[in-house]
């Protein structure tokens, strides 16, 4: 399902989006899966910035506003300290940079946990005050109430199981789940319990292949994978780990570019030119118009 696209060229920092066009919606993600496959997959990426969702959102299907910008944008340790506040402001920078595709926004930890009650609140701030389609949330089973009481009241919701970031400090790591009988069992059960409460989609991360295929198969809704398979029904990745911007990433992540180094080169020629005073020159500067 390939789309071109005719951008603006009068575009700039001030008006960064191109004239409108009719985004993609939640109901026609969830129905690119038929009988149990996409016919292609469905492309997803991480966004932050205005700017960043304006580059990448002519490629993709889904944008997510994930609440790793906490450790991305923010240098924090984890997921964990991201706040609502947070998730609204940049998730409203990316749909004003977008117009293509469905954007989604992380419900940052402790926004959705204690009831679903809570979660509705939580999740109807975030589209409100964005403008996003559609919330992301971690858990299985236990969360599957609250999935449906989300999407009974008119909010689309994501899911997210296996390798879950925001329950790091019970599971005590990032390492791959699913190398047990009993794990693998709890996953695929996490998953379905997701897609029967309503999720339009579920986000597997970091299990072992066979689980990711067991889940792609076994759900009617899209499977999303990260460090899963490349049969899962879609795939998405942190854009900053994918362009190359830090040295150490997951083992999942393929660096399609070394956009660390671009920067790091760009600003030392800049220094450069600046200490021995060529910058600016000629060209960067204004002079007295001749009478």
């Amino acid at each position: 399902m390939s789309t071109t696209f005719t951008l603006d060229t009068a575009t700039s920092r001030a008006n960064p989006t191109p004239q409108p066009m009719r985004r993609l919606t939640v109901p026609k993600i969830r129905a690119r899966k038929v009988d149990g496959a996409t016919a292609e997959p469905i492309v997803m990426l991480t966004a932050y910035t205005a700017r960043q969702a304006q580059l990448l959102d002519p490629h993709c299907d889904l944008l997510l506003v994930g609440d790793s910008l906490g450790q991305v944008i923010y240098g924090l340790p984890s997921t964990i300290p991201v706040t609502l506040e947070m998730m609204a402001n940049h998730a409203a920078a990316v749909v004003r940079g977008s117009y293509h595709s469905v954007v989604v926004v992380d419900m940052p930890f402790g926004a959705y946990e204690a009831s679903p009650e809570a979660a509705f609140a939580a999740a109807a701030h975030l589209l409100k005050t964005s403008g996003a389609a559609a919330v992301k949330l971690e858990g299985g089973a236990a969360m599957a109430e609250t999935v449906a009481f989300l999407v009974q009241r008119g909010i689309p919701v994501m899911g997210h199981v296996g390798l879950t970031p925001q329950a790091v400090n019970v599971l005590g790591g990032y390492a791959a789940r699913g190398r047990d009988d009993a794990e693998a069992d709890k996953i695929l059960g996490d998953a379905r319990a997701l897609e029967q409460a309503g999720a339009f989609a579920v986000v597997v991360e970091g299990v072992v292949e066979p689980i990711a295929v067991a889940v792609t198969e076994a759900l009617g809704c899209p499977v999303i994978g990260i460090g899963a398979s490349a049969r899962c029904d879609g795939q998405v990745l942190v854009t900053e780990d994918m362009l190359g911007m830090f040295e150490r990433t997951p083992r999942f992540v393929k660096r399609y570019g070394d956009i660390a180094a671009t920067i790091s080169e760009t600003a030392e020629r800049y220094a450069a030119e600046v200490r021995e005073r060529s910058f600016p020159g000629p060209d960067q500067l204004y002079q007295p118009k001749d009478d």
